[in-house]
């Protein structure tokens, strides 16, 4: 039975992650979710009371797998400013990614303040990993560089998102370039 319970919560995450990378917030629904997985809506209710709910267990499911693979990709680096330049890429990188399009996809504000709270701890973690690679590069605040940092990411991942005009790749050189050069002190 746990098994099973499990196995059903895990294809209503999988559906929730489509709907919202596919869709945005207002594709996430109940009935939406029964549809995709199979269950009757009011079965949806027995594993998340709400909407903010789904999301934050994706949260609490995907972040920790993407801000590994953004870590990996700074321990590969060989310099300071390699594993900046990773920290960035990583991230772009990974935005094309379902389960990063899925939690970006719903606006914080919907979240209860517990939620939100979750999120930013965990956008702290990534923001940690940086902060001994800028104090590498001299910088004499790595903590205000990597929220700085951080800032630049979530602007590019924003544009990237939006499918603006340029091409992720040139967002992703531009974004580079401006941290590459904004972080050395």
């Amino acid at each position: 039975m746990a098994e099973h319970r499990s196995m059903q919560r895990a294809a209503l995450l999988d559906a929730a992650r489509t709907l919202l990378s596919e869709g945005g917030t207002e594709a996430l629904t109940f009935p939406a979710l029964a549809e995709r997985t199979g269950l009757a809506r009011s079965s949806v209710y027995e594993y998340f009371r709400s909407r903010a709910a789904v999301v934050e267990e994706l949260c609490a499911v995907d972040f920790p797998v993407w801000a590994a693979e953004v870590e990996a990709a700074m321990e590969r680096a060989g310099s300071a400013a390699g594993k900046v330049e990773a920290y960035v890429r990583r991230q772009l990188a990974l935005v094309g990614d379902r389960r990063h399009r899925a939690v970006v996809a719903i606006s914080a504000s919907e979240l209860d303040a517990g939620a939100r709270e979750k999120i930013r701890a965990a956008h702290g973690g990534l923001i940690a990993m940086i902060v001994e690679a800028l104090g590498e590069l001299g910088h004499e605040q790595p903590r205000l560089a990597a929220m700085l940092l951080q800032g630049v990411v979530d602007a590019a991942v924003r544009r990237i998102e939006l499918g603006a005009a340029e091409d992720p790749a040139v967002v992703t050189e531009a974004a580079v370039s401006m941290a590459l050069r904004g972080v050395r002190s």
